[in-house]
């Protein structure tokens, strides 16, 4: 009886295993100043761009800091790594007499649940095209 139990068991862990995380695409996001401090004489302000509403606050702050600790990498490929996801993108780095500028654009959220989403710009005129093509 033990037997048949513990082979049902392991059986039921085979059947609801998901397997490895899908990546699911979104083309929707926030764009907008998220966090703005008074740094000595200057300024900063970090914008975020395809940002996930709910992580937005939080890694806008974790870019912040840092920025300050003199930590964050510029480049194509920036890992921000937050309370509830970590985040790849892009980011980029303006500083203009008093004012800095820091923009950090999303591409991948990889979820602490192991959902990972990446941001697809969404094609408007694409769809009508090939119907206007094929019709």
């Amino acid at each position: 009886m033990k037997k048949i139990f513990f082979s049902f068991f392991i059986m039921s862990c085979f059947a609801f295993n998901e397997g490895d995380p899908k990546i699911q695409i979104y083309n929707y996001g926030h764009n907008g100043m998220e966090f703005v401090a008074r740094e000595g004489k200057g300024m900063i302000i970090v914008s975020t761009y395809n940002s996930k509403m709910t992580i937005r606050q939080d890694i806008a702050y974790k870019i912040y800091q840092l920025y300050v600790n003199n930590n964050l990498t510029v480049g194509p490929k920036t890992i921000i790594c937050g309370d509830e996801a970590d985040v790849t993108g892009k980011c980029v780095v303006i500083k203009k007499d008093n004012l800095t500028s820091v923009n950090f654009y999303y591409e991948l959220v990889e979820w602490k649940s192991g959902l990972k989403e990446m941001y697809k710009k969404k094609i408007k005129n694409a769809q009508r095209t090939v119907e206007h093509f094929f019709n």
